[in-house]
């Protein structure tokens, strides 16, 4: 008996199932940033995918440009993977037990890229940054680690801090719950920001065991660094003995093969992956040197276990996704095809002097207030969410999906043509001329 929902049923809409939601699950979503909060609207609950495509439970087909948060990158469903999937789902789910699907994948992964020797898999990006952490601080026995505002790294404790109002270095935390004590162990500076970098390594430099940062930070929007300063927080953790991690668990196979590491040519000492490794299934790794890895037990000291780490179907569905972005060059594919779109949005923008402006990288894009660029999340204008909510909901009623918050980016996909993306173009550009001239935007 089929349990697929049933579009066709009149009870069956967004606005139902979201009042049932919120009396089983806080905020009737699993996930904050699917809640819709501030958009003044219920969440669209979807049924199906295929492609560039998301059908919503009363039917209607939208352009999706969140494609999950960014880890299907050749789109819902496709074709190769789902053969893949299917292929593991009717020999096995899961064993608890060794088996060659994940040591498969971490050949493909480990194979071209140097500062990646050995790697563990986990069940999420979360888990992944934890543990990396964790192996940070056993290799160096120090207390401090390093992070940048407008960076996420999951909702580890400790990571979960934002800068204090003092100076460079202090932080607070930024989530109830979590103990004065573990957010003071964790320095904060201020993205592309020289001045305080240098501050916080010659006050704390001996005491720091990592620095993590997002080399391209894509959670508060698409704050794209500096090569100067990327470069320049590699160094100066080497030289004070702290460990490199890059969280590449957004930009890791999706800006690039080898991710940002490979663009910009610097080797982390420790790096995190996630979304597009599972093909659309739950996973994460971390990994980096043979010997920080090393530490790990059964071989060391450093504890870290999971009961589903390294599931077959998403071993099997991420090896697929990597190989087909192999064989069609899809990284070079996709860049083309954003940067296309972004400048086709960014002239009509321009033309009709609307207040919005698109930045973009390989295949990630960021729809934010026009002005200049933007590095930091101070200086993000004020206007973006009130900006942001319109444009998302006036082209949410005419079919394209972006992710519902205003520091979120967009993702295309392989499934996205050239036509798709010039049909969602022309839409978003409409919508936005036509809202321009009902309400203030500035």
């Amino acid at each position: 008996m089929s349990t697929r929902p049933n579009t066709t049923e009149a009870s069956l809409n967004s606005d139902a199932l979201f009042l049932r939601a919120k009396k089983v699950s806080p905020g009737g979503v699993h996930s904050p940033v699917r809640s819709f909060k501030g958009m003044d609207r219920a969440p669209v609950f979807f049924a199906r995918a295929e492609g560039p495509y998301l059908w919503s439970v009363e039917g209607q087909r939208y352009i999706d440009f969140c494609q999950s948060f960014g880890p299907l990158i050749l789109g819902h469903r496709d074709s190769e993977v789902a053969s893949a999937v299917h292929e593991m789902i009717d020999t096995a789910w899961s064993f608890g037990a060794c088996e060659p699907y994940s040591l498969e994948l971490a050949e493909y992964l480990t194979k071209d890229l140097p500062w990646l020797q050995k790697l563990r898999f986990v069940s999420s990006g979360t888990e992944a940054v934890m543990s990396a952490l964790r192996v940070a601080r056993a290799a160096t026995k120090r207390r401090f680690v390093l992070k940048f505002d407008g960076c996420y790294h999951g909702h580890v404790d400790s990571l979960l801090v934002k800068s204090g109002s003092g100076l460079a270095g202090e932080a607070t935390s930024s989530s109830a719950g979590i103990s004065d004590a573990v957010a003071g162990e964790t320095l904060v500076v201020s993205l592309d920001d020289d001045a305080g970098l240098e501050s916080v390594f010659r006050t704390h430099g001996q005491q720091i065991a990592a620095v993590i940062i997002e080399p391209l930070p894509a959670n508060y929007g698409l704050l794209k660094q500096r090569e100067d300063f990327l470069r320049s927080v590699a160094n100066q953790a080497k030289k004070v003995g702290a460990l490199l991690i890059f969280d590449e668990v957004i930009s890791g196979f999706r800006v690039a093969k080898g991710g940002m590491a490979a663009r910009l040519g610097l080797h982390p000492d420790l790096v995190t992956y996630g979304k597009i490794i599972g093909g659309g299934f739950p996973v994460g790794c971390y990994g980096g040197r043979a010997d920080l890895m090393d530490l790990v037990a059964p071989l060391g000291p450093v504890y870290q276990a999971g009961t589903l780490s390294a599931n077959p179907v998403g071993m099997r569905a991420g090896l697929r996704t990597l190989q087909k972005m192999d064989r069609v060059d899809g990284w070079n594919v996709l860049e083309k095809r954003t940067t296309k779109f972004a400048e086709q949005l960014n002239i009509g923008f321009a033309k009709v002097k609307l207040p919005f402006f698109v930045d973009h990288y390989a295949s990630l894009f960021w729809i934010r207030s026009a002005g200049p660029e933007i590095r930091r999340i101070e200086q993000i204008p004020a206007l973006q969410a009130k900006n942001f909510k319109t444009l998302f909901l006036a082209a949410l009623e005419k079919g394209v999906y972006l992710a519902p918050n205003a520091f979120e980016v967009g993702f295309v996909s392989l499934a996205h043509t050239d036509e798709i993306l010039d049909q969602a173009a022309k839409i978003i550009l409409a919508v936005a001329q036509e809202k321009m001239g009902r309400e203030n935007l500035a």
